[in-house]
């Protein structure tokens, strides 16, 4: 092994262990502020960990912008955050160009950066802005950078969107374009703290000033810590039960569950079984284990399919939610022997 070798590995090892260690330091940080939710924090590091972006789901008031602030002051990075709402343009959030005066008495285009331009984006209340609004960030989350007036412009890595929305059956808001939402991770739903959580919650916050979050990692960090997760070890046959869970939620296909074609409009993509593996090698790393196990990949379906499985008016009309049917894909997939 040469020196580049052994630093290469040197670092991998160091980022591993930092990230073990890290894991109680974390929860320790964010109890300052956060109560409960523990599920919830996790998923959101998995998707932080791994390099990919999150969608958080619940009503007003269950603080999910207080979660994804914390985070992001905990990671050390440029946050940024986007309030979405019906008047908000494209241009507000990738930045716009104006006619400027150069010290030569010339005038120029100039490309004035939007607020898309930071480490981790707070994407607020996103599916409160129409669809050509929410577009805007497809570019910037699928390829890191923003096309303005045939200019690309790359964006600083790491760069995360954390974004945040309402139920859709709440009023005022307007449903997620498949498109957009095959680029988050995951789909997390927060929902309300059991009655001592919500107690916990009431005392503190009417008590005094919140508690300062100290951050742990640098962006450094971070780049450091989407390295190792690609590396940890993943069976050949878990990828192939993770595709099997991914295939078998899409309708008319051969081998696609009866309740699947009876119940499911529009199933998950190939984009669906890769984050399955790339959350799970992120569980496993955080859990302090050498490699993915099954348990892995059934801890993560729902957050990874929920978002990616589109029911008919059957389901509805027979109370069929989401999580039932992948409930039922993973009771009907067989996983593979240990």
């Amino acid at each position: 092994m040469n020196d580049s070798s052994e630093s290469a590995f040197e670092k991998e090892r160091e980022a591993v262990e930092k990230l073990r260690a890290s894991r109680q330091q974390i929860r320790d940080e964010l109890s300052k502020v956060i109560v409960g939710q523990d599920e919830v924090i996790e998923q959101v590091l998995l998707t932080l960990f791994a390099g990919g972006h999150c969608l958080i789901t619940g009503a007003p008031g269950l603080a999910k912008t207080l979660l994804v602030k914390s985070i992001a002051q905990i990671f050390h990075l440029d946050f940024r955050r986007i309030q979405f709402t019906p008047d908000l343009m494209p241009a507000d959030i990738t930045g716009t160009e104006i006619l400027e005066e150069t010290s030569h008495g010339r005038r120029e285009m100039t490309f004035v950066r939007g607020p898309v331009f930071a480490n981790v984006i707070l994407a607020d209340e996103i599916n409160r802005t129409p669809p050509k609004t929410q577009a805007a960030l497809l570019e910037a989350m699928q390829e890191h950078q923003v096309t303005a007036a045939g200019e690309v412009y790359p964006l600083e890595e790491p760069f995360f969107v954390l974004a945040t929305q309402n139920p859709i059956e709440m009023e005022g808001t307007y449903p997620l374009p498949e498109a957009q939402l095959d680029r988050f991770m995951l789909n997390v739903v927060i929902s309300y703290l059991p009655a001592e959580d919500e107690v916990a919650v009431v005392e503190r916050t009417t008590a005094g000033r919140p508690a300062k979050i100290e951050p742990l990692f640098t962006g450094e960090n971070v780049l450091a810590f989407h390295s190792v997760v690609r590396t940890v070890p993943v069976a050949r046959e878990l990828i192939d039960y993770a595709v099997r869970i991914t295939a078998a939620s899409r309708p008319g296909q051969p081998g696609t569950p009866e309740f699947s074609n009876k119940y499911v409009s529009w199933g998950a993509g190939t984009r669906a079984s890769q984050y399955l593996i790339l959350a799970a090698k992120a569980r496993a790393l955080l859990n302090g284990k050498a490699h993915v196990g099954v348990e892995d990949i059934k801890a993560i379906a729902k957050p990874v399919l929920r978002h990616r499985i589109l029911l008919n008016y059957k389901a509805e009309a027979e109370s069929y939610s989401v999580e039932d049917v992948i409930e039922k894909i993973l009771d009907s997939i067989s996983p593979p022997v240990s």
